[in-house]
């Protein structure tokens, strides 16, 4: 596709994702090692615990997702802890979208949104994952709910994505992994989409999360987290983007070595504040917000249902 072919939100994309080299920040090739040492010094004190018989292993394995959990509603996050992993439609939607988007990249000639969905549920099937179970297993009606949700996803991605060229290296879902103070502590992270890759000391990779519905800060939080392991594991990426489908537009921020130490800050909190809940030494805090509405004690929560009824500090019940 030449550049006169891009609709507007495929050009807005490529105009702010292009940068020659000239133009990409360059960091010290140092920076990964003070990184670490930051994070180990103020992470060291939580090795006790973890290794003692109050927590649940000897390793403590923190993820975005976690991260996002345990910083929110400490009390919602012990309880959703508490119950088991199931497969949903809804859950198994950006699994499978992420396959279709990677199929898409290598994809002879055109191909359709539905094409690019079953093609990849019947790879996914064909895994040795939980996901491959739960796609052999399921209702027709809950693949019928998977099916129709992703294909409407794949559809605003190709009308507002510019195409995924192989020179671009994308690469979907490419676990990034953070060993610290001897593998007692892990950060783990897969990016939706990455483009790039570090020239030297000059940072090259984009890091890209696709979203539907509205901003949440927690969504630059989530790319900040990814921005770190990328700097623990080589060199920073230069740029972070949100891309918002149903919308078509993009927010992006670029990454400085205050934005880094942010994150360590961040991680450093989250890791304290799962050790104590966990262990016991930490009452769990309540933060109402739009979550309430699907958090497993709802119904036992008074500052839950003030804020869903619109009560709490006159935010209102209804978004």
């Amino acid at each position: 596709m030449h550049a006169d072919q891009y609709n507007p939100a495929q050009q807005e994309v490529v105009t702010l994702l292009g940068a020659p080299r000239e133009a990409r920040p360059e960091f010290d090739p140092g920076l990964r090692d003070e990184l670490r040492d930051h994070l180990e010094a103020r992470l060291e004190p939580l090795i006790a615990p973890i290794e003692s018989n109050d927590f649940d292993g000897d390793n403590l394995f923190l993820s975005k997702y976690m991260l996002s959990q345990v910083l929110g509603c400490e009390r919602k996050f012990l309880a959703e802890r508490s119950e088991p992993f199931s497969w949903s439609p809804p859950i198994a939607r950006g699994t499978v979208m992420h396959k279709a988007i990677e199929l898409s990249v290598h994809w002879r000639g055109e191909s359709s949104p539905l094409v690019l969905v079953d093609e990849a549920m019947a790879s996914l099937a064909n895994a040795d994952k939980s996901i491959g179970d739960y796609l052999t297993t399921c209702s027709e009606s809950e693949r019928a709910e998977l099916r129709a949700g992703t294909s409407a996803a794949m559809t605003q991605f190709l009308e507002c994505f510019p195409p995924l060229k192989a020179a671009w290296r994308p690469a979907t879902e490419s676990p990034i992994r953070a060993s610290l103070l001897e593998d007692r502590i892990v950060l783990s992270g897969k990016p939706d989409l990455t483009l790039g890759q570090p020239d030297g000391a000059v940072a090259g990779k984009v890091i890209i999360d696709f979203k539907t519905g509205g901003f949440s800060p927690t969504h630059r939080e989530d790319l900040r987290f990814y921005a770190l392991l990328e700097a623990l594991r080589i060199l920073p990426p230069r740029l972070l983007a949100t891309y918002y489908l149903d919308q078509g537009r993009i927010h992006s921020e670029e990454v400085t070595h205050d934005l880094l130490l942010a994150a360590c800050e961040r991680v450093i909190d989250g890791a304290h504040r799962y050790v104590e809940l966990v262990g016991g030494t930490r009452q769990p805090g309540v933060a109402p917000g739009p979550s309430c509405r699907w958090c497993p004690v709802q119904l036992d929560c008074d500052e839950g249902t003030e804020y869903l009824e619109g009560a709490y500090e006159g935010v209102p019940g209804d978004w």
